[in-house]
């Protein structure tokens, strides 16, 4: 069983790691469901974690079609991760009408080599899944990360299982979003998913000592500046036991 684990910050990679994590995904803006993380993190991540680092590749939130210009942005952001030592990248581009946009995402699958690429969930915005998957396969993606089409893995895992049947040893089917200790040994179980994607979330108090109390947040939805988030260690090794305890 491969455990991927999200992570969006420094800390959350390091611990990640301690939790005996075999890969972690590195994005930046949770709230926007994960973009481009800069590169000064990204180097500092990898000079301090020696199990696989896979970086998002996603110049904003929203949809996944791209102008030239945020297209662009993405050539040059696998060019720079490649020279620090990244094992791979996390991306998807779409096509007005749903379709995986087959031209651009096996142009950056090419200029990523010999490093690995995933494909996101844009895989669950598009169209026809099958026809996804095909096309996935058809560019060259190693894995698609999804939630079978639904907000989550577990409302999604008729889908999921489909496809990981149908992938057969083509490409890696990877369940993520809502997997965690209550879901995981239900999804891997029904779909038979070899790898899974989850971020063992918690949250610490910040060490700061003086609080201007007359300033609630600085961030646009009023989070605390002073909970930070984080990934709790002890939760990544149950995932793990959790999962290969039903796994094949």
């Amino acid at each position: 069983m491969t455990c991927e684990v999200v992570v969006y910050n420094i800390e959350s990679a390091l611990k990640a790691q301690e939790g005996g994590a075999d890969r972690i995904e590195l994005c930046d803006n949770p709230a926007e469901g994960g973009t481009t993380p800069s590169p000064g993190i990204v180097e500092v991540v990898r000079q301090n974690i020696s199990i696989d680092l896979y970086v998002m590749i996603r110049p904003r939130g929203g949809d996944f079609m791209y102008n030239r210009y945020e297209y662009h942005a993405m050539k040059r952001d696998i060019f720079q991760y490649q020279k620090l030592g990244v094992d791979g990248f996390v991306f998807g581009i779409l096509n007005p009408d749903g379709t995986l946009d087959k031209a651009r995402c096996k142009e950056l699958i090419e200029r990523a080599k010999p490093l690995k690429c995933t494909c996101h969930r844009a895989f669950d915005m598009t169209r026809d899944p099958f026809e996804a998957l095909d096309d996935c396969i058809e560019v060259g993606f190693e894995r698609i990360l999804t939630s079978g089409q639904k907000p989550t893995a577990l409302e999604g895992v008729g889908l999921i299982s489909q496809l990981v049947e149908s992938a057969g040893s083509r490409i890696r089917i990877m369940p993520g979003c809502g997997v965690n200790e209550e879901t995981v040994k239900q999804i891997v179980s029904k779909t038979q998913a070899t790898e899974i994607h989850f971020s063992s979330t918690s949250q610490r108090d910040s060490t700061m000592v003086f609080r201007n109390e007359a300033i609630a947040a600085m961030g646009e939805k009023g989070d605390s500046e002073f909970l930070l988030r984080t990934v709790d260690v002890e939760r990544v090794r149950n995932m793990r036991r959790l999962a290969e305890s039903v796994s094949g």
